[in-house]
């Protein structure tokens, strides 16, 4: 039970680390998340018998009853733990709780005083996803909305803004190749297939913390956006600006909380450059609150475009790529398969709802034959139903993508949370999508920026270069077997 809220913790960190900047209204919204936190803390406590200790995570006795390791667990509330952090190591909370709003401004006044040594470049990435929130909340059209933001995080002291679709594309690429791999080597590799996605970190803790070896040898190894934009900005870019890598602070702005704990994985510190590849991450809500801090006026706010990698040479023009309101990685990797393995042209993809809105197939069938399966499942409840079909052997996809929102990478609590009534705000994301289906879509297969790059960054895209920087591997890291465990939803 320990290591469930060791991992669950990731699926609500909005109310784990709560903002941290200056502010009466900051300061009640900490308070608050703080008490939340306790109650749901004590009512775990009671319910399961088990509480951190310095034991390498054994369970220790409570209230004067002995506890057994092999005692069977009690039935537990997901609810109840949502929030906890007690099973956090003291290094990822730390780490965690310096992505922060005043850890920018720490960083930003250190820029504005004359010791040059200690002076940063600060770049940032935004998420697609994040574009369409402020599109909504400044009530500009997308394209605006990312202007305005490029110009407000400007006006902060940030030299550069990107946007993370060019990471997004060579994740996405790399996520076909590795599809058709797998794909060819299923009948002498029973871990080939299914494969999973590997974009969504609250998907990455739950599957490493509590399902290991059953899952984790069919995720796909390719980096989420993520982290493949803070390889790209602590490599590449810096070296083309002549700095050393960690003269560069790199900033994300993500919808969503997790990400932050993504930033801080051991393998996304380059031990060589002395710096990790995103040094901090502040969700929508976070910049979106700073704004309102600053009582920045949208009408005197300048219009300024994003930057891109490439300088002049490239197209910073927000796109997205194909999906309801993520990355796009289902239908990516399903036309390419269907193309490549096939020769079948898909244009249109058709979805089949099962259990329900984030539970839904699409199937690619000729002459009465499936060639490919494929399922788009979101939403903790529905991953459970998953994992409870792989336990017995009855997952009849050969890709599946995985995100812990419900609703997608839209709904991510960072941005589109009900500060009022608690849970997600409907209205707002409603709107969001809206907003987010009037990007182009741009197909990266056909993105001559990432071309260049793979020739001029990474020397081709077979080469050792293009494993090491855009792919990762992931293990593990329960040290006792991993069994289902009973839950109430």
């Amino acid at each position: 039970m320990l290591l469930l809220l060791n991992c669950l913790h990731a699926f609500k960190f909005f109310q784990v680390f709560s903002y941290r900047s200056p502010g009466s209204a900051l300061k009640e919204m900490s308070e608050v998340s703080v008490e939340k936190r306790k109650d749901k803390c004590e009512n775990c406590s009671k319910q399961c018998n088990k509480k951190q200790s310095d034991n390498h995570g054994l369970s220790s006795p409570q209230d004067g009853e002995t506890v057994h390791e092999k005692e069977a667990p009690r039935p537990l509330l997901l609810s109840a733990c949502l929030s906890c952090d007690g099973c956090m190591s003291e290094g990822e909370s730390l780490k965690i709780s310096q992505q922060n709003l005043e850890e920018l401004e720490r960083v930003l006044a250190l820029n504005n005083k004359c010791d040059v040594a200690k002076h940063k470049v600060l770049v940032a990435s935004v998420c697609p996803q994040s574009l369409p929130f402020f599109a909504v909340k400044l009530g500009v059209d997308v394209v605006e909305a990312g202007a305005k933001l490029c110009a407000f995080l400007k006006s902060l002291g940030v030299k550069f803004v990107f946007d993370t679709t060019l990471a997004a594309g060579f994740s996405i690429i790399e996520s076909q190749k590795e599809f058709i791999s797998r794909y060819r080597r299923r009948h002498h590799d029973s871990s080939a297939l299914p494969m999973f996605t590997s974009s969504c970190p609250g998907w990455i803790r739950y599957s490493e913390r509590i399902l290991g070896s059953l899952v984790t040898p069919h995720i796909c190894t390719a980096r989420s956006p993520q982290q493949i934009m803070g390889c790209l900005v602590k490599d590449y870019f810096s070296k083309q600006q002549k700095l050393n890598a960690d003269k560069v602070y790199h900033m994300v702005v993500a919808p969503c909380f997790d990400k932050k704990l993504e930033a801080v994985r051991e393998e996304f510190y380059n031990s060589l450059l002395e710096s990790r590849d995103v040094d901090c991450v502040l969700t929508s809500g976070e910049i979106y609150y700073l704004m309102q801090q600053k009582k920045v006026s949208i009408e005197d706010l300048d219009s300024l475009p994003l930057d891109h990698v490439l300088g002049d040479a490239g197209d910073a023009t927000p796109v997205r790529h194909e999906g309801r309101g993520s990355e796009g990685f289902l239908e990516h990797v399903f036309k390419h398969a269907a193309k490549e393995l096939f020769g079948v042209d898909v244009h249109e993809i058709t979805y089949q709802t099962l259990r329900n809105r984030d539970f839904q197939e699409v199937t690619l069938e000729r002459d009465g034959e499936t060639l490919l399966h494929f399922a788009a499942v979101y939403g903790f409840p529905n991953i459970q139903t998953l994992v409870h079909r792989m336990r017995k052997g009855r997952v009849p996809y050969q890709l599946v993508e995985v995100l812990s929102c419900p609703g997608g990478c839209l709904s991510g609590r960072g941005q589109a949370e009900d500060q009022t009534a608690g849970g997600v705000d409907k209205i707002l994301v409603r709107q969001m999508e809206g907003v987010y289906k009037s990007l182009p879509v741009a197909l990266p297969e056909f993105n001559p920026a990432l071309q260049t790059l793979y020739q001029d960054w990474l020397e081709g895209q077979d080469s050792p270069q293009t494993r090491q920087r855009l792919h990762t591997q992931y293990k593990s890291r329960n040290p006792r077997p991993s069994r289902p465990l009973h839950m109430q939803w």
